[in-house]
Parts: C-alpha cells; sequence; structure tokens
C-alpha cells in the first residue's frame, strides 16, 4: 500500500533540521573542548561538569531539536529524500563558524560549497520526483533491526580488540554517523507502521506491534551510542570535521537502508539510479573539498 508524501514539507522541515544541528554541534563542540581543560580528577567528575556547563547544554538542547525536526520531515517525505539535505548542515557550520570568528570563507571554502549544494539539490530533486514510500512489512523491520544487530557485534568486536591501542579519531566520527543513520531509519519504519494503522484505524497495542516497539528500542540503542561517540569525536576532530563526517557517513547510510530494504526506489527508472550516484557523488566531493579546506582554518576557542 502505497502512503501519501508531502516532500516539500519534508525538505523544509530536514533543512531546519540542519541549522540546528550544526549550532548543536559547534556548542557541544566548544563545551567537551572546555571540559578537557578542566583539572577535574576523573571521567565522572569531568561528565559531571560537563552537564553543568551553559554552552554545552544549549548545544545539546538544539541537537534535540534537530532530531525533533528531522523525524517531522520523515514523516512527510521519503528516507532517501530528507536525510540527503542533511550534508547543508556541514555548510550552515562553516558560515557559522566565519560569522562567529568574524573572517570571510576562501575562495577553495565557497567553490566546496557551492559543489556540496549542487549534488545534494541534484540528488533531493531526483529523489523528490521518482521516490515512493509504502506501509512497512515485518520481514523489512526485521531486515533493519538484524542490520542493527550485525553492527553492534561488529562494533564491540572492534571495541574489544582494539581496547590496548590507540583509536584514529576519525573512527569516533564514522561510528557516530552509523548509529545516527539507525536511528532516522528505524525512526522511519515506526513512522510509517504508525501511519498505516493510523490510516486503518488500528492503533491497538498488541503482539502484532512487538517488532514497532522492537524498532523504539533500536532508536534508543542506536541513538545513545550515537550522542556518545559524537561527544568522543568532538573530542579529538575539530566541530568541521565531527559534522562533515556525520553528514557524509549518516546519509550515505539511510539511503542505502531506504534503498534495498524499505523499497523507496523500486518503481524510479535506471536512469534515475545514475543520477543519484552522480549527485551523490558530487555532493561527497564537496564535503570532503570542504573538510581539507577547513583544515586550514584555524579552530575556535
Amino acid at each position: 500500500m502505497e502512503l501519501d508524501s508531502l516532500p516539500l514539507i519534508g525538505i523544509a522541515l530536514a533543512i531546519a533540521s540542519a541549522i540546528a544541528l550544526s549550532g548543536g554541534n559547534l556548542l557541544q563542540a566548544k563545551g567537551v573542548r572546555r571540559m578537557q581543560h578542566s583539572s577535574a580528577p576523573g571521567l565522572m567528575a569531568k561528565a559531571a561538569q560537563l552537564l553543568r556547563n551553559r554552552v554545552w547544554l544549549i548545544g545539546a538542547v538544539l541537537l534535540g531539536v534537530s532530531i525533533i525536526l528531522q523525524m517531522g520531515s520523515l514523516g512527510f517525505a521519503p528516507l532517501i529524500v530528507v536525510q540527503p539535505v542533511g550534508v547543508t548542515a556541514l555548510v550552515f557550520t562553516v558560515v557559522l563558524t566565519a560569522l562567529i570568528a568574524k573572517r570571510r570563507p576562501s575562495a577553495a571554502v565557497i567553490r566546496a560549497i557551492a559543489t556540496c549544494v549542487l549534488g545534494v539539490a541534484a540528488f533531493v530533486t531526483v529523489a523528490a520526483l521518482v521516490s515512493t514510500q509504502t506501509a512497512i512489512t515485518d520481514q523489512q523491520l526485521i531486515a533493519v533491526l538484524v542490520v542493527l544487530g550485525s553492527v553492534l557485534l561488529v562494533t564491540a568486536i572492534v571495541m574489544v580488540v582494539g581496547r590496548r591501542r590507540t583509536t584514529p579519531p576519525v573512527m569516533w566520527v564514522l561510528l557516530g554517523g552509523i548509529y545516527s543513520a539507525f536511528v532516522a531509519t528505524l525512526g522511519k519504519t515506526v513512522i510509517l507502521r504508525v501511519q498505516t494503522a493510523w490510516k486503518h484505524h488500528d492503533l491497538t497495542l498488541d503482539d502484532k506491534n512487538l517488532l514497532t516497539i522492537g524498532c523504539l528500542i533500536g532508536i534508543g540503542v542506536a541513538g545513545g551510542l550515537s550522542i556518545y561517540f559524537v561527544q568522543r569525536a568532538h573530542a579529538f576532530n575539530k566541530p568541521e570535521v565531527v559534522v562533515a563526517g556525520l553528514t557524509v557517513i549518516d546519509p550515505a547510510i539511510a539511503v542505502v537502508l531506504g534503498i534495498t530494504i524499505l523499497g523507496e526506489a523500486n518503481n524510479a527508472p535506471a536512469l534515475s539510479i545514475v543520477a543519484f550516484i552522480v549527485a551523490g557523488a558530487v555532493a561527497v566531493t564537496g564535503v570532503f573539498q570542504l573538510s581539507r579546506a577547513e583544515q586550514a582554518e584555524p579552530a575556535l576557542d
């Protein structure tokens, strides 16, 4: 059964979510850096100090707003339409950083932003024209949960095997983006299940909804791990690098899950798949160009 969608509303909410995400990440990065310079002994003492840091708390509120807006966008449009819009968070982060530092972005940064925006705009335009969203089956829910379980297992193995080695800073960024993608994907499955139940006037909570409850638990687990890994990423990377990584990994994985498991591109012609690949490559190229250009810029205090 095909469900209605309103892509323009979904895209608008996704852009608002990206703005909140960029502001939240900048503030949380500043809060984490202040905690690192603290003389408080022990991890728990530093964590408690972080929770008393107003800058970090405001950043947390903005990230919460970003998640709410993101879930709202998923209620109006397919996952493969709204999730790539998150790449614009990197653009907003660079602009906000330039405004705060009172310095003009370099020509390389401006070119990278233009490349990124062009790629995202092309991808989202094609996705809005050819994507569809249908009622989620039990098999699709199970598939998403199995993939999440596999990722959790691999993460645990990597953490145990590498516990005595220095973790590459980018690893925290990768893990944060991976689990953030699962939050969006599982959130979309729950939204579709609720929309289907609402359409059939069947909102009773019974054993048929156990998989939906499992998805809610999965959202909690993936969300908690994403928050943890993102905080670790902020401790070892510039905020622009963290956002760059998240805005590549999160949409990429979410789009793959949306196409392969949720079937959002089942009716798309072959030419549109080629357009997805080309537009995605352009957007990713812009993100990496922007990340490299930002490496030359001094970090904010």
